[in-house]
């Protein structure tokens, strides 16, 4: 990454304790239209509700949610502020801008938090907007014994780790120990902190969530898995999209 391990130590410090709060914090940065559609995943529409507002309302009407924290591209500040005024978002405090990849995102997440070392910051994908309440309470219920807990499901086929052409199979894991990650994921605004730092220190790191930040570079640290749901899916593919719109629609 660009940023500096430096920069981050300015930009961010570690001041006294406080109240924990729970703040969820939606991920909704990315401006990719890598499925075909004229607008970001996120800003696609659903029975006249972006994928964004139904992902937000599981939140804003979940009671263990405190805040709401939304992370966008700058391009979109403006539609995500007609959402909230659309919807009477009590909960959404504030509107971070994203930045290219998700690791810059999620730092703007800790940016805005890092006054509040024990607050639980509870990272979720915007583009998924059927995870449901169970997940979220289970969450925050393990958050009280561990500082990161991850979402995630058992995996069901057989993996194959390939060989750097892909053309070849290396090994086979076995499957009775890999899961796939979901998202919300929830961690302690001061060990994710750490972990960052740490991360920052290495040029080239790159990571695709924000437990295995911790994982890597906090490995005494043990993440706890909250069991996740099959339907809690990312909006990734188009026959994605038609998945939520069916589930979606039918709450309607």
């Amino acid at each position: 990454m660009a940023t500096s391990d430096k920069n981050i130590k300015n930009s961010i410090s570690l001041p006294k304790n406080n109240n924990i709060m729970n703040i969820a914090i939606i991920l909704a940065g990315g401006t990719g239209k890598r499925i075909g559609y004229e607008v970001p995943k996120q800003f696609l529409t659903i029975a006249g509700k972006t994928i964004l507002e139904y992902t937000v309302d599981v939140f804003e009407k979940n009671s263990q949610i405190d805040e709401i924290a939304i992370v966008i591209h700058e391009s979109f500040i403006s539609d995500v502020h007609k959402i909230i005024s659309r919807n009477h978002y009590q909960k959404v405090k504030k509107i971070l801008k994203g930045g290219k990849e998700r690791f810059e995102s999620t730092l703007e997440g800790i940016k805005a938090y890092s006054q509040f070392p024990n607050y639980n910051l509870i990272f979720h994908d915007a583009v998924r907007p059927l995870v449901s309440d169970r997940i979220i309470k289970d969450v925050v219920k393990a958050l009280e014994m561990f500082n990161a807990v991850g979402v995630a499901v058992p995996v069901t086929d057989t993996v194959y780790q390939v060989d750097d052409s892909s053309n070849f199979i290396q090994s086979i894991p076995n499957r009775s120990f890999l899961q796939r990650a979901q998202t919300p994921q929830g961690i302690k605004t001061e060990t994710l902190l750490k972990a960052t730092q740490m991360a920052m220190k290495n040029a080239d790191f790159q990571f695709t969530d924000d437990c295995s930040v911790v994982a890597k570079y906090l490995p005494c640290e043990k993440i706890f898995i909250v069991r996740g749901e099959e339907n809690n899916i990312k909006l990734t593919y188009p026959e994605d999209l038609l998945f939520l719109q069916h589930q979606l629609s039918k709450g309607q």
